[in-house]
């Protein structure tokens, strides 16, 4: 096993150890566990003979509706306090198996092995759990880390460009927040979903340091962490006015092309600096991985996108509060007066987005 680091949480230390074939052994290293899974490793369950509860890896699996199920299951196959769950899968079933960790029978230990790059670069530590509620985002949810981190790289062979991309826009928001030596140092490993798996451990460990360094210094999202939410309030907007057609890592990038956009609206000059360049340039090019992407914003309305974007729950009565791009080139939390003129420059941001990659030819398909 290789051990990255540990992360010092109020809930305890957990440790986050990344090599090849890990999974395997933690499933043939079964003694009182139960393992909660995309759907698509049921088999592998199945022949190491360890008990599991498969999901569909769709955004209604993680909704508050869908939870009472997945409780009921747990209690019928009987799981109980000293049984250990393990989560394996993409951020649906992370954020299921946490959240169900965190209230059955007032918790229980659990693992996680992320399973998508998205995962293994971003969601796998800091604890959080995100559940849906009706058509709100992440609505409710909980604090609640993991025991171990397993990430095995052999799962980004089983990724499509499209999942791969969604992992590098998460992994270069991360490290672009933190400061100029973590996203030169990402930068410097050329990444592009055309990388080999081998060629991802540097990546993740890039992006997960990164993320180390908010998670510590603030665990529960009331300072630093706060910015790493650059493009995601733009980003939940264009997901749920999609239906979820577009994911949450691609969302995110339109979200920061958003973010960027909304700025330069309010006369910030990006031009003058090179690594918000950089940043626009890089999240382009990963979005062009897409193939379906101008397809899935044909349907999707100004108007929808602002009543989601207006309904975020990191608002205030009087202030849009908006992880943006200031004039030195740095993310920071800014609150937006909720005005006529606000609110039409956040419109016209969206529109902006949209209309170029409505109109742009995916990498790889023919003109």
């Amino acid at each position: 096993m290789s051990a990255l680091f540990d992360i010092t949480a109020l809930a305890g230390r957990y440790s986050v150890e990344l090599s090849p074939d890990l999974y395997r052994q933690i499933l043939n290293a079964r003694e009182n566990a139960f393992v909660i899974c995309d759907e698509r490793f049921s088999s592998d369950c199945e022949k190491a003979g360890i008990r599991y509860l498969p999901l569909k890896s769709i955004e209604l699996t993680k909704s508050l509706s869908a939870v009472p199920d997945v409780i009921s299951a747990l209690r019928k196959m009987g799981v109980t306090r000293k049984t250990r769950l393990v989560a394996v899968g993409g951020g649906i079933v992370q954020d299921v198996a946490a959240f169900c960790a965190a209230i059955y029978m007032r918790g229980l230990e659990w693992l996680y092995v992320p399973t998508t790059l998205l995962g293994m670069v971003d969601s796998c530590i800091g604890g959080k759990s995100s559940i849906n509620v009706n058509e709100y985002k992440n609505l409710v949810g909980t604090y609640n880390p993991p025991q171990r981190v397993i990430i095995d790289t052999q799962f980004i062979a089983t990724l499509s460009d499209e999942q791969i991309a969604a992992g590098l826009i998460e992994a270069a928001k991360i490290t672009f927040c933190r400061n100029s030596e973590a996203w030169q140092a990402y930068l410097a490993y050329q990444p592009s979903p055309r990388l080999t798996p081998e060629g991802f451990a540097g990546i993740i460990a890039a992006s997960l340091a990164a993320k180390k360094w908010f998670i510590e210094r603030d665990e529960f999202d009331q300072n630093e962490r706060l910015l790493l939410n650059f493009g995601h309030t733009f980003g939940h907007a264009l997901e749920g006015s999609s239906a979820y057609r577009i994911a949450h890592g691609i969302a995110v990038g339109l979200g920061i092309l958003c973010a960027l956009a909304l700025g330069r609206l309010q006369n910030i000059r990006y031009e003058s600096l090179p690594e918000v360049g950089q940043l626009q340039a890089h999240i382009r090019d990963l979005l062009g991985f897409v193939t379906d992407l101008p397809e899935a914003l044909q349907p999707v309305t100004s108007s929808a996108l602002f009543d989601r974007f207006a309904s975020d729950k990191k608002h205030t009565p009087d202030r849009y509060r908006v992880v943006m791009v200031n004039s030195a080139g740095r993310t920071e939390l800014t609150a937006l007066p909720k005005t006529e003129d606000i609110q039409r420059q956040i419109i016209l941001a969206f529109e902006e987005v949209l209309d170029e990659f409505r109109a742009r030819v995916p990498v790889g398909v023919a003109s």
